[in-house]
C-alpha cells in the first residue's frame, strides 16, 4: 500500500473499499456546528423530526457523543447517477424517486465499508474507534467540511470538487491523534442555481434550509397530511427530491463510473408507475421495496405520496386507481386520494 504514513495508508485503504473521498479532522474541528444546530432547532425548522431535539446534546460535537475521541475520519461514497436525475419530470404517470434510494440501502453498504476500514485501522494502530453512518447523532456535513472533503453549498449539502454533491457521508471516531487535512476549500461564488430550482422555496436564505418546506422532508420524514400549499410543487416526486443537487454545476465532474455499483438504479425503482403504487398493500409494499431505504417509510406514506403525484399528473385515467383509496383505513391516505380526485376532476383541491 502506497505511503509510509498511517494517514496515507488509511486513505489508500478507504479508496480500496469504495470510498471516493477521505479526510481527517481533529475532534473539535467544527465548533460552530452545534451553535447553528441549536438555532435551527429553536426556529422550528426541523419540523416533526423530534429525534433531532432529543439528541441535540450529542450532535454538538464528537466529544459530546464519545469523550475519548481525538480524531475523526470523514468519508464519502459516491452514488452519482448514470443519467439525468430530472429526466422523469414530465412523465406524470410515473413517480420520481430520489437517486440515492433507487439502489441498495446505503445504510448497509456504507456501514459495511466503514466497519471494514475500522477493523483494518484497529489492527494497524491498536486504537479504539466507533463507526457512524446517518442513524447516529453525528454532524456529518460540518465534519466532512472540516476534514477537507469539500464545503457546504448554498443548498446546505456537501460539495466535493471531484464527486459533486452525490456523496453518502460516514464517519469513524478514533482515539488516535492523526494529522488533520485542513478544512475544505472552494465555494459557490455567485451561483444560486440550487436555490432557484427548489419547487417549494425551502431555502429562506443561502446556506439555510427549512425542512418543513422541503420535499424530501415532506415525502419521507413527515407522517401526517402534506400541507396543501406544497402539494402541487411536489409534482410527481414520491420519495425525496434531487432538484437542488441536480442543477449544481459541480456535478458535471461527478462521473457515474466512480459510483458504487450497489447504488445503481433497480429497474422497478427507476420509473415506477403511479397506478401500481396506488394499488400497493402492506405485503406488496414490503416486496417491492425490500433492500431499499424506502422501506422505512411504510406503505401508507408511500401511497399518500403516490396519490398526490396522481393528483398532479393531469391523467384522469388514474381516478380509477384513486377511488378505492377513499375507503382506505389510513385517514392520511384518504385525504390525499380525495384531494387528488378533486384535482383530476378540475375541482377546487386547494383546501
Amino acid at each position: 500500500m502506497a505511503g509510509d504514513k498511517l494517514e496515507d495508508r488509511i486513505k489508500a485503504m478507504a479508496a480500496e473499499l469504495g470510498f471516493a473521498a477521505c479526510g481527517i479532522a481533529p475532534a473539535d474541528a467544527a465548533p460552530l456546528a452545534g451553535v447553528r444546530l441549536r438555532q435551527w432547532l429553536a426556529e422550528g425548522r426541523h419540523g416533526d423530526m423530534i429525534w433531532m431535539e432529543e439528541r441535540a446534546h450529542h450532535r454538538v460535537g464528537p466529544a459530546a457523543l464519545w469523550p475519548e475521541v481525538r480524531s475523526v475520519l470523514s468519508l464519502g461514497m459516491s452514488y452519482a447517477p448514470a443519467g439525468d436525475p430530472l429526466a422523469l419530470a414530465d412523465e406524470r404517470d410515473r413517480g420520481r424517486i430520489s437517486v440515492y434510494a433507487q439502489g441498495a440501502d446505503y445504510h448497509d453498504v456504507v456501514k459495511k465499508a466503514l466497519k471494514a476500514l475500522g477493523r483494518w485501522l484497529a489492527r494497524e494502530a491498536g486504537c479504539d474507534l466507533k463507526v457512524f453512518v446517518d442513524t447516529a447523532p453525528v454532524m456529518e456535513k460540518p465534519l466532512a467540511e472540516a476534514a477537507g472533503l469539500g464545503w457546504q453549498g448554498k443548498h446546505t449539502n456537501l460539495v466535493n470538487r471531484q464527486a459533486g454533491s452525490w456523496l453518502f457521508l460516514g464517519a469513524i471516531y478514533t482515539t488516535l491523534d492523526l494529522e488533520p487535512d485542513g478544512a475544505g476549500r472552494g465555494g459557490c461564488g455567485s451561483c444560486d442555481a440550487c436555490l432557484r430550482a427548489c419547487p417549494t422555496d425551502a431555502f429562506p436564505a443561502p446556506y439555510q434550509i427549512d425542512a418543513r418546506r422541503c420535499i424530501s422532508y415532506l415525502t419521507i420524514e413527515h407522517a401526517g397530511p402534506i400541507p396543501v400549499e406544497f402539494r402541487t410543487g411536489i409534482g410527481n416526486r414520491i420519495y425525496g427530491c434531487d432538484d437542488c443537487l441536480a442543477v449544481c454545476p459541480w456535478n458535471k465532474f461527478a462521473a457515474a463510473a466512480r459510483a458504487n455499483l450497489a447504488f445503481a438504479a433497480r429497474a422497478e425503482l427507476a420509473a415506477p408507475e403511479l397506478a401500481d403504487l396506488l394499488a400497493l398493500d402492506d405485503a406488496g409494499f414490503r416486496q417491492v421495496f425490500a433492500g431499499s431505504p424506502i422501506k422505512r417509510i411504510g406503505r401508507d406514506r408511500m401511497v399518500r405520496n403516490a396519490a398526490i403525484a396522481a393528483g398532479n399528473s393531469g391523467r384522469p385515467e388514474l381516478a380509477g386507481a384513486l377511488r378505492p383509496l377513499l375507503d382506505d383505513p389510513d385517514p392520511v391516505v384518504r385525504d390525499a386520494a380525495g384531494w387528488a380526485l378533486a384535482r383530476l376532476a378540475g375541482g377546487d383541491a386547494a383546501s
